[in-house]
């Protein structure tokens, strides 16, 4: 059994960005938070598949190539090589789940 709490760990870019939660050994949990016009860059995974949940609308996920609005309770489940980034285009803060299995820290490919 492991335990943690959100609110014990920090945001990569000190108040917003991902922040992990979990990191192995067989996934990867956390989430992101995007402040009004905040983006998370273009990348894929090899051999990670990855899964982002939506509790709020408001950001834009383009998914190799195309752009999805996305809606209250949107979930998305990303294949290995789909090339994925999210941008933040709403007037207000959004936060957005993710889990990446395996867990493959260095698994990941930027394209922008």
């Amino acid at each position: 059994m492991e335990h943690t709490n959100e609110f014990e760990k920090e945001f990569r870019k000190g108040d917003s960005g991902p922040k992990y939660l979990f990191v192995g050994p067989r996934l990867d949990l956390g989430v992101i938070v995007l402040k009004p016009g905040e983006g998370m860059g273009g990348h894929y995974h090899n051999e990670v598949e990855e899964t982002f949940y939506f509790p709020e609308g408001g950001a834009v996920i383009n998914i190799n190539g195309t752009g999805i609005e996305t809606k209250n309770g949107d979930v998305f489940r990303l294949e290995p090589n789909d090339t994925h980034k999210i941008q933040n285009n709403s007037e207000k803060t959004i936060k957005i789940i993710f889990i990446k299995t395996p867990s493959i820290p260095t698994d990941k490919v930027s394209i922008d």
